[in-house]
């Protein structure tokens, strides 16, 4: 069940706040007390919030309208 609740709060998470996730991974993943097998984990899951971002990015970048000549808005493809 506790997997269910993760998804959510990832969905939920600001491009902002996914950033500073990966940041305290790539902190952890460069301290000297974590293993192998820990590392191997936080880069799976850093992928895996890399992703979710690049998602949000493209889905922000779909929404952007540009003006056209005649100073209409108009989707960008």
């Amino acid at each position: 069940m506790m997997e269910g609740k993760e998804k959510q709060a990832e969905e939920s998470r600001s491009v902002e706040e996914n950033f500073a996730l990966l940041d305290d991974m790539i902190k952890k993943m460069e301290s000297e007390d974590v293993t192998l097998e820990e590392s191997f984990q936080l880069y799976q899951r850093g992928m895996q919030v890399l992703k979710e971002v690049g998602q949000t990015i493209d889905g922000y970048e779909k929404q952007i309208r540009i003006l056209n000549g005649s100073g209409e808005t108009e989707e960008m493809e």
